[in-house]
């Protein structure tokens, strides 16, 4: 059952994770700060991001979001190894972490808001290029208990796969739904801007999107449809996994 990278679980966790990521970005301790977090990363002013050069925008968002990459993958890889010492107690497991997921689902959808907050630092390094990846750690770091609803969510779906691997791929992949809207963000600044401000003005449908998801998850994994999901994934599938 674990003996390949891109298995039923994957297949099925990926495209959550993804979500997830995106949740993450779109979620309101990033968004407001988008101009903030570009200003930092590239060294340019707020004021002139509209009209800083596309090379250097590009090259600090990728730097930065490598820097948050690191971070959330490693945390990936560490439950990925905790899973496979438990995977004797793998069902017992599925529906602790299904009910923390719903849990979380429901701190996101606004009951116990005070769980979900940022900490935020207040010594940075010097702006620029230079300092871009260890900017992204740190804020990565500092975003935790902000985006913990869907980063747990995404690190409980690590302890299914059970290896240290599967639990980096899938805390990667997570990263890229959120990283992604960075970079996208710093080569096209003006309309993304539009973008997100018709996001502000819908922030609570997309967190309420975000809560319904997690809480599905999670329900998922408390009553065991999660397993019958990748069965039936599998057999969709023919083989169902694609070696590594």
């Amino acid at each position: 059952m674990n003996e390949t990278v891109f298995s039923g679980s994957l297949l099925l966790a990926a495209p959550i994770a993804v979500l997830a990521g995106l949740v993450s970005f779109f979620s309101p301790c990033v968004i407001p700060l988008l101009p903030g977090y570009l200003s930092y990363m590239t060294g340019v002013a707020v004021t002139d991001l509209d009209r800083a050069r596309r090379g250097r925008m590009l090259a600090g968002s990728v730097l930065f979001v490598l820097g948050f990459t690191v971070v959330f993958v490693s945390a990936g890889a560490l439950f990925g190894n905790i899973g496979l010492r438990l995977q004797e107690h793998e069902r017992t497991l599925q529906v602790v972490m299904g009910i923390v997921v719903i849990g979380l689902g429901l701190v996101f959808l606004g009951f116990g808001g005070r769980l979900q907050r940022e900490v935020r630092f207040h010594a940075v390094p010097a702006v620029g290029l230079g300092v871009a990846p260890l900017l992204g750690a740190l804020f990565g770091l500092g975003w935790i208990p902000c985006i913990s609803p869907t980063l747990s969510a995404v690190l409980s779906l690590t302890l299914q796969d059970s290896t240290g691997a599967r639990g980096a791929f899938l805390a990667f992949v997570y990263c890229l739904g959120l990283g992604i809207p960075f970079v996208l963000a710093a080569v096209a600044f003006a309309r993304f801007m539009r973008l997100t401000s018709w996001v502000r003005r819908h922030q609570r449908a997309v967190t309420v999107a975000g809560g319904v998801m997690l809480v599905v998850v999670g329900l998922l994994l408390a009553t065991g449809w999660w397993n019958e999901l990748i069965v039936w994934i599998r057999s969709v599938a023919g083989t169902g996994s694609v070696p590594l």
